[in-house]
Formats: structure tokens, sequence, C-alpha cells
């Protein structure tokens, strides 16, 4: 069974840090583009960051740049979210995923991606 499970989420203060993982099971990515999604209650799902398979390229939303980095180690099948100076807007559900297209360039458009994972809850207090 391919899974994706997130970890990391949590209670954090406004201006803190969190840093999200993204671990693979069933199959193996590596050869795949990855993205972290993010869904706030009441709102549509928005693309966040993405990662192409080596990790050498890198792509962000305009409203995470130069506070978010995604990055990746193929050898554990996991792909990370570093969050750093969180706002409280930025509350919501957060979710890995997996396109399927080999060695395809990141897209921001959720239809891209095939494989989901279940989310894990970022919570920003002001």
């Amino acid at each position: 069974q391919v899974q994706l499970v997130e970890s990391g989420g949590g209670l954090v203060q406004a201006g803190g840090s969190l840093r999200l993982s993204c671990a693979a099971s069933g199959r193996t990515f590596n050869s795949y583009p990855m993205g972290w999604f993010r869904q706030a209650p009441g709102k549509v799902r928005e693309f966040v960051a993405a990662i192409n398979w080596s990790g050498a390229g890198t792509y962000y939303a305009d409203s995470v740049k130069g506070r978010f980095t995604i990055s990746r180690d193929n050898a554990k099948d996991t792909v990370y979210l570093q969050m750093n100076s969180v706002q409280p807007e930025e509350t919501a559900d957060y979710f890995c995923a997996a396109a399927s297209t080999l060695y395809g360039v990141p897209t921001m458009g959720p239809g891209e991606y095939e494989y989901w994972g279940q989310g894990t809850q970022v919570t920003v207090s002001s």
C-alpha cells in the first residue's frame, strides 16, 4: 500500500518555526517531484512549495518565499518543509503530495499530483 505520512505539525506561536516531514512507504518517489499544499478551514487547497526529484529545483508560493524551505532526502524517501516566521493566517492542514511524472518539473497545480498524505495540522497562535 502506497502511503505518504506527514508529521511535525502542532501549535506554534506567531514568528516561530516548525519542520514538517513527509515519509513515503509502499514505493519510492525518489524520481518524482514532490509538493506541499495547505488548506485552511473553509478555503481551497493552495500550493506552498515543490521540489524536483533531485532536490536541485525548488519552487515556492510568493507568500512563503524567504521563510519556508522544502528539501528532500531520497535515501530516506522523505520530504521536509521548514517553516520559519509563521503567521496566524498560515494555520491550516498541510499536505504532502507526489507527482506522477517521472523526473518531471514540479508544478503548483494540485491536479498534477497523484498521491496525497492525510495531512498534519499546523496552528499558529497570535
